[in-house]
């Protein structure tokens, strides 16, 4: 027969008896309504005498993404996606999921609904649903523990880590690898004509060791920070074990419902949202990218081997300069130190550890990087320094080159206005270590070119960071709410209330680790010294806790140290009699009478404090959206996603 539409997104067409069922519905091909409707046509189209079997792809780099984010929020239009899954297991001929992308949610479950699955080697497969609050809401709870156990359900449903093909075939959650993706899945489907069908349904969960069980669900309760959705998820990976499957079914979809109406899924639905729009602007819309093949990196330290290795992985050719030999063959080490424990870590091949080191030059001429599209500079942040060498580095590279600057505090404008061509030069602030923080500020600078920011969002992109577009203010938008933050904290703290009381409140709420051991693990004498260079200039009405400074007066640095707000000499995190002696004496000497803090009003003037400098910073334009300032709180300073960001939750309140 001529190919068949059973929708404006499936198709299907008979080869040899089989009904080649086929989903194209860009970008990643999700769930839609209309996918749904035709999927169901097409089995009623399969049970025709001239139909053997069915095989089920999809077009692109994905198999199936999902549910479409279009229809979040609104009413279910039948079929539902547990109507589609139970016709296609039911199903009284063979059905053969041939998956050659991301089978991901809703995908991953109409494949294990399947009754046998071929993969090709790009193939990946997973239930992200506890990242949007969520568990899986068609079978994914019930299904997947009966083809992998329960141990290896509990780590892929309540992380929501995708498994890729080799793995996949390991658990047993595939059946077979196919070079060959469309005629391994006509040769397999062929054969099981005939032949009795394994329904997932009705296979038993394979008996597990209850320690390893155990195991496997504390590893993950561990990791969820009070998330309600991991928990959940866990709960009926367990119950498959002893439940019926109508009657496991029936508990996951009332727990999925329940949980799309919560708070904690609005949050992150607000947070998976927001990454979709955080690097839109406005004056972008239609310019270019330039080409970035070569990237130059000028300071190899903590900060530049990061973002070297970030780029090396995202293949780019990079150039690290130094000063000297000595400090460029430092830098050279240092960087294949990193790739070396990505090896160890398994996140690495050896091959691509290699590979990328083939990709990377250490030298100690800046002349080298007249090669570089973009340079990006990591170097000590001093206004002089930075201004100087950018100055030299606009007499090296090409006319065409990018100049990026890492400065976490410093006026980008004003470097850029000490060359000749300020309209190439933008802000590029990574978070440390930057081979592994996802978030990087692109600083928008008064001059920069529209063409330049598009390129500068690009190379984050491809670095597999996330881009924030911000404009230029000190601190940009993470540090300066930090910083508004970390005062209020410290008010409270000179008012009455123990560092650690602060930091267990936080930590308790959701944040994986308070501010007074964040600054310790930071180091003190950074924010010190920034704070005597502002000395002459901060407003003497204002209020000012001097307890910091104190603490750096007397060497306590951190952890570095042994010694910061906390005492770490054991290699424990305790609280310092000494310290309560240095707090107890500033609040005497300001006649300030101590009083108790709860827990519920330390976090609610501490995410107070955040939402009003997020405030200022949209009515200063330096923020675009709300949404923005949660992405960057929520991947460069801890706030717990599941809480949506200190706008959102200012918004709820």
């Amino acid at each position: 027969m001529n190919t068949a539409r059973f929708s404006e997104s499936v198709t299907g067409k008979i080869v040899d008896g089989v009904l080649v069922v086929t989903i194209e519905n860009p970008p990643v091909n999700a769930l839609s309504f209309h996918v749904r409707a035709g999927l169901m046509d097409a089995l009623g189209r399969a049970a025709s005498d001239e139909v053997s079997a069915v095989v089920l792809t999809a077009i692109g780099r994905t198999f199936i993404g999902g549910a479409d984010i279009k229809e979040f929020g609104k009413p279910a239009i039948e079929p539902t996606l547990p109507d589609v899954i139970e016709a296609i297991e039911s199903f009284a001929k063979p059905i053969v999921a041939a998956v050659g992308g991301a089978a991901l949610g809703g995908g991953c479950e109409i494949a294990l609904a399947c009754h046998y699955r071929v993969a090709s080697k790009a193939a990946s497969f997973g239930l992200p649903e506890v990242k949007l609050g969520l568990v899986p809401g068609a079978s994914g709870t019930q299904r997947l523990p009966r083809l992998i156990g329960t141990v290896a359900a509990i780590d892929l449903i309540g992380t929501g880590r995708p498994a890729n093909a080799d793995e996949a075939l390991a658990l047993g959650l595939i059946d077979t690898i196919a070079d060959d993706l469309p005629e391994g899945a006509l040769d397999v489907v062929r054969r099981l004509v005939g032949q009795p069908l394994r329904r997932t349904g009705a296979l038993s969960v394979p008996r597990s060791q209850p320690e390893a069980e155990a195991a496997a669900a504390r590893k993950v309760l561990s990791r969820s920070r009070g998330q309600i959705a991991p928990a959940e998820a866990v709960r009926l990976v367990q119950a498959a074990s002893t439940a019926k499957l109508e009657d496991g079914l029936a508990d996951e979809r009332a727990t999925f419902l329940r949980l799309r109406d919560s708070r904690e899924t609005a949050a992150l639905r607000h947070v998976f949202f927001a990454e979709r729009q955080a690097s839109k602007v406005d004056r972008l819309e239609g310019v270019t990218p330039r080409k970035v093949e070569t990237v130059g990196i000028v300071g190899t330290g903590l900060m530049g081997a990061g973002i070297a290795v970030s780029a090396l992985n995202a293949g780019y050719g990079v150039i690290g300069v130094e000063q000297t030999d000595d400090a460029a063959a430092k830098g050279y080490a240092r960087i294949a130190g990193l790739l070396d424990k990505s090896v160890q870590s398994g996140r690495l091949t050896d091959h691509a550890r290699r590979e990328a080191l083939s990709r990377f030059e250490a030298a100690s001429e800046a002349d080298r990087l007249v090669q570089a599209d973009l340079v990006i500079e990591a170097v000590f942040d001093d206004l002089a320094v930075k201004t100087e060498l950018f100055r030299k580095l606009e007499r090296i590279v090409r006319p065409d080159a990018i100049l990026a600057t890492n400065t976490s505090y410093l006026n980008p404008d004003e470097i850029a206005s000490a060359t000749a061509r300020p309209e190439r030069i933008v802000g590029l602030h990574f978070f440390s270590p930057a081979n592994v923080m996802r978030l990087t500020e692109v600083v928008d600078c008064a001059a920069t070119a529209p063409d330049v920011l598009a390129s500068a969002i690009a190379f984050v992109r491809k670095l597999g960071k996330l881009p924030v577009v911000c404009g230029v203010t000190e601190g940009f938008i993470g540090n300066r709410i930090y910083s508004a933050y970390r005062r209020e904290a410290e008010f409270m703290v000179e008012d009455g209330a123990a560092p650690d009381e602060v930091d267990a409140a936080l930590e308790a709420w959701g944040f994986p680790m308070g501010i007074f051991a964040v600054n310790d693990m930071a180091g003190l004498e950074i924010a010190w010294a920034r704070r005597k260079r502002q000395a002459a200039m901060r407003d003497p009405q204002a209020r000012y806790v001097e307890i910091a400074d104190r603490l750096c007066e007397v060497g306590r640095f951190g952890r570095k140290t042994g010694r910061g707000w906390y005492d770490y000499s054991d290699g424990e995190r305790r609280s310092d009699p000494q310290v309560t002696a240095l707090i107890e004496a500033v609040r005497a000497a300001k006649d300030i009478v101590p009083r108790r803090f709860s827990p519920d009003e330390i976090v609610t003037r501490l995410l107070a404090a955040m939402a009003e400098e997020g405030k200022a910073l949209l009515a200063e334009g330096i923020a675009a959206r709300a949404s923005d300032i949660d992405l960057v709180m929520i991947n460069g300073y801890g706030f717990p996603a599941h809480k949506g960001g200190p706008m959102f939750r200012a918004g709820e309140v």
